[in-house]
């Protein structure tokens, strides 16, 4: 069985851990977020396809929720006591992928081929393929102003109350290399439970992802990012009651409409209805470990009729 996963987040790399837990992960495609990059001191860092890799080759820092394992600061330290940009959190670990993906993209090698030397080099056995080559950014807007989505959540700790988001060159923005193919070879498809303004939304900008999934031959399920109307961290739950209008699974599901068969909700939002056209299915969706997590894709699959 293929599975094309679409996924930005920490949410959505412990939602894969499971993923690969249940399906082999050869067979396993995983349409990353893009948007959210940034370059800092020089450096391109792409915290989404990072928080991935990290996560399902076991070097993610589990108790820190973000970056790798065993990590030191010594680096970002002397940037510091030289009045550099420090306020974006570099690891001396994390910045050796950095100035590999950097130099390769400076050497006119596209960021998708980067990103397959960099996981193949780091033996990430499903594949991880960025949603887009091309520049695509996600802006923030708020009463004080319009901001970089980095800046937004992490400068400001997104303290800011969101108007609007918006994906800065997805008009032009093609499908990154092998991502069509994915989609089209799947036999399911899920969306991760990840926020779906700022780590889905800006994969589903790009027009031809949208509507590979809105022609879709095959069962798609996503999983609700909320337990009991919140967000179990960040800023999902608040942007979805301003921009949606509520944080009931329905307002969930209505960032999807079109694309989705079923939406996994937990318990704690049971019962909903989702109107005809998508089933809801509800079970424990908080992801405290590896096997819960495993569950949880289980869930899902079973959700789109393929049991794991």
């Amino acid at each position: 069985m293929n599975v094309a996963v679409l996924s930005g987040g920490v949410g959505g790399a412990r939602f894969l851990r499971g993923v690969i837990g249940v399906v082999d992960p050869g067979n396993v495609s995983i349409v990353g977020n893009v948007a959210d990059d940034i370059e800092v001191l020089g450096l391109r860092v792409s915290p989404d396809l990072d928080s991935i890799l990290y996560t399902l080759t076991g070097l993610a820092d589990e108790e820190r929720g973000w970056g790798r394992a065993g990590e030191t600061w010594q680096a970002l330290d002397t940037v510091d006591q030289l009045g550099g940009e420090s306020w974006f959190r570099l690891g001396d670990r994390d910045i050796g992928l950095h100035l590999v993906r950097t130099e390769l993209l400076r050497h006119g090698v596209p960021l998708s081929e980067a990103t397959e030397r960099i996981t193949h080099a780091l033996g990430l056995e499903a594949q991880l393929l960025p949603a887009t080559d091309d520049p695509l950014r996600t802006f923030i807007e708020t009463s004080e102003g319009t901001f970089p989505f980095q800046t937004w959540f992490v400068a400001r700790g997104h303290r800011d109350e969101v108007d609007a988001v918006h994906y800065a060159g997805s008009p032009e923005a093609a499908p990154g290399p092998g991502v069509l193919e994915a989609l089209a070879a799947a036999d399911v498809i899920l969306i991760a439970p990840s926020n779906p303004y700022v780590s889905i939304g800006p994969i589903l900008a790009v027009a031809e992802i949208r509507a590979a999934l809105e022609q879709r031959t095959v069962p798609c399920v996503a999983v609700s990012p909320l337990i009991g109307g919140r967000a179990v961290k960040g800023p999902a739950d608040r942007m979805l009651q301003r921009l949606a209008g509520g944080t009931t699974p329905a307002h969930v599901a209505s960032c999807y409409a079109g694309l989705i068969d079923a939406l996994v909700i937990d318990e704690a939002d049971a019962p909903a209805d989702l109107g005809a056209d998508v089933r809801s299915v509800a079970t424990r969706t908080l992801m405290t470990d590896v096997e819960a997590a495993r569950r949880l894709a289980a869930a899902a699959l079973d959700a789109a009729g393929a049991p794991a």
